[in-house]
């Protein structure tokens, strides 16, 4: 899959569980398994663009979580946990130009991260 992005910076909100890594692999195993294809598309997000990563975790495995994160060089500005299970409601507006402001891609839980960025060089 292709996302076609504007150069202007981006908001990343990202699902952990089932996206990033394997689903419940924490409880599992005793410890986060990453996804194929996670290092890949995180190594694609500009540096400057936001990334909020979105989990059902509750608190108690933040250092659990955030040392996985680190020692596997995923970057990240803000995780949020102890997050409802239910659907995920992004509203935003489109620019006047017509660029659509808001995107999501679904995918299967634990299948490979294949995402291709691509960035537009003007609006």
């Amino acid at each position: 899959m292709n996302l076609t992005l504007s150069s202007l910076p981006h908001t990343w909100i990202l699902d952990l569980d089932g996206t990033l890594v394997e689903h419940n692999g924490y409880k599992i195993y005793g410890k986060d398994r990453l996804l194929p294809g996670v290092r890949d598309f995180f190594a694609q997000i500009p540096d400057e663009d936001y990334v909020l990563i979105l989990t059902a975790r509750k608190q108690d495995y933040k250092l659990l979580t955030e040392k996985f994160l680190d020692e596997n060089g995923l970057r990240y500005d803000l995780i949020l946990y102890n997050m409802p299970v239910g659907e995920r409601i992004v509203i935003n507006d489109d620019k006047p130009s017509g660029l659509k402001m808001g995107m999501s891609v679904n995918k299967a839980r634990d299948e490979a991260v294949g995402i291709r960025i691509d960035i537009l060089n003007a609006l």
